[in-house]
């Protein structure tokens, strides 16, 4: 009976990885490529490795491989975030076909800082708290 369960984790761990693989050749930007990979290759991982601490049976591997399964569920999508914004600040094009881009006007490139709202309208309430500190001070100078 365990055979057969880890048989069927492997299998399954085995077509996510493949999956991973073929996403890695059929999406037509870094961001789907980027998506496939991380969700798929990562539960094909953790299934992989979920079958070998079957088969081993060992207390030792179970935990090593429950500590390699964590870490990987907690660094995969990490660094898929960190590639992405990236490729996307480096003005890595997307799919012609993609419907929204939410960080468009969003990203200020002479202060490499993204803000939460659109950078003409941070850069309008910059100059005019420039002009009431410049209106404020002229007047302190008059007194």
């Amino acid at each position: 009976m365990t055979d057969i369960f880890i048989f069927i984790l492997a299998t399954l761990g085995a077509i996510f990885a493949m999956l991973a693989a073929i996403g890695i050749l059929r999406m037509p930007d870094t961001y789907l490529r980027i998506s496939v990979t991380t969700k798929a290759a990562t539960l094909g991982i953790g299934l992989i490795l979920g079958a070998a601490a079957l088969y081993f049976g060992d207390f030792a591997v179970s935990t090593r491989v429950q500590a390699i399964i964590i870490f990987i569920v907690l660094t995969a999508p990490v660094g898929a975030h960190l590639i992405g914004r990236t490729s996307y600040f480096t003005g890595n094009k997307m799919w012609k076909n993609s419907v929204i881009d939410e960080l468009e006007g969003k990203y200020d490139k002479k202060k490499h800082q993204l803000l939460s709202e659109d950078v003409k309208k941070q850069h309008q309430k910059e100059e005019q708290k420039k002009e009431a500190d410049g209106r404020k001070k002229a007047e302190e100078d008059k007194w």
